[in-house]
């Protein structure tokens, strides 16, 4: 029964015209992938051959259309592990050859299944590689993808596709964060308690914390001082997510307050990007940004060389080449991307406070940056001996 379901979505599927409109607009023409309907996002390509599953539940991804580089997509299918929250976020697939038959012990369900299931409108038999290209040339954009069998004419899906907002100025990190604070328990013996501000954290996040004996208090964005230090913290974490950060004002004053009282302080992706702006450094929104698990970056302590994971689309305008006085004294440049010297991590020299803009937590990989969940735990041995 269940091959038969299967077979028949796919029939409908094959028989289904889609339509790709970037807001330029350049068409791209394909089939049905997922959900049939409109959507509409941010146009952005991930380089990543693996970790799909994770990619499509990362809240980061709110609000975007993503393009697969890997030609080939949905191999190992949906399993019920891999998700990094409780549902998908992405708001529209882009894939070139997706699998006819996934493969793999752990699978549940086809990829193209979950993204009906979950309402995602998706195409497929794209030259994503030309895709790619162009959104390397003229940037990320806005873009709607049109399936079905009665589509609009190219003008009217155009206009609508210009209609849609802006990724630039969008305060999104309150839509996806928890909306209840929640415990992640320590494994094993409890060190340490840690509160966690979501601004749309990944599941892998509190639990690489709570392998080093971290208990976790996840918190919603919108979470005040008084509630970081409710959970009486040895250190607070600031997590990734979605949108602009020049609009999170409310994160950067609660991390002001943190550095104020000195707790040691650890922020990824968006967290790194709020410690720029809580320590007086603007913000600027990338060309095409860094998504995929393949970006080569320095940690300039100690100068080795790391391929991370990454999910961003702004960065954080600070000086590469000095050590900059701040509000909360000396500040420097910690890690830099190795293809275009974006800033990749930020570090106080005063007071215990780091960041990285990639993602340590890195599921489904690489592991290169895992050291540093132990340097966070290191600042709080420190603070507390």
């Amino acid at each position: 029964m269940t091959t038969s379901i299967q077979g028949a979505a796919s029939q409908r599927h094959k028989a289904a015209p889609a339509v790709l409109v970037l807001e330029d607009g350049r068409i791209f023409r394909g089939r049905a992938y997922g959900a049939l309907g409109v959507t509409f996002g941010e146009a952005v390509f991930s380089t990543g051959m693996t970790g799909y599953q994770e990619t499509l539940t990362d809240p980061s991804y709110h609000r975007q259309v993503v393009v697969m580089t890997a030609p080939h997509i949905g191999n190992t299918g949906v399993n019920d592990e891999d998700p990094e929250s409780k549902r998908i976020w992405v708001s529209g697939y882009v894939v070139r050859d997706p699998a006819r038959v996934p493969s793999n012990w752990r699978a549940r369900r086809s990829l193209d299944e979950e993204l009906a299931q979950q309402g995602v409108v998706g195409i497929s038999g794209v030259d994503t590689r030309a895709l790619t290209r162009h959104l390397r040339e003229r940037g990320a954009m806005r873009v709607g993808i049109f399936s079905g069998n009665a589509l609009p004419d190219e003008g009217t899906m155009l206009s609508e596709v210009r209609q849609a907002p802006e990724m630039k100025g969008a305060n999104l990190s309150a839509e996806v964060a928890t909306k209840e604070p929640y415990v992640v328990p320590a494994i094993g013996e409890k060190k340490f308690t840690v509160a966690a501000v979501d601004l749309g954290i990944k599941g892998m996040t509190p639990h690489r914390m709570a392998e080093r004996g971290i208990e976790v208090h996840v918190l919603p964005a919108t979470a005040s001082v008084e509630d970081v230090y409710a959970a009486n913290p040895d250190g607070v974490f600031f997590s990734n997510g979605p949108g602009d950060p020049a609009t999170a004002d409310h994160p950067v004053s609660v991390m002001q307050a943190v550095l104020e009282r000195g707790t040691p302080l650890f922020g990824i992706c968006f967290g790194n990007q709020i410690l720029g702006r809580a320590l007086g450094f603007g913000t600027y929104k990338l060309k095409y940004g860094h998504r995929g698990i393949n970006q080569p970056v320095q940690d300039r302590t100690t100068g080795k060389v790391e391929v991370t994971a990454h999910n961003h689309g702004f960065a954080v305008d600070a000086p590469l080449d000095k050590v900059s006085e701040t509000p909360y004294g000396r500040a420097e440049v910690s890690h830099v991307c190795l293809n275009d010297n974006v800033v990749e991590g930020l570090q106080l020299l005063d007071r215990p406070a780091f960041s990285v803009q990639y993602h340590p937590e890195a599921a489904a990989g690489p592991h290169d940056a895992a050291y540093l969940f132990d340097r966070f735990v290191s600042l709080m041995e420190g603070q507390r001996a």
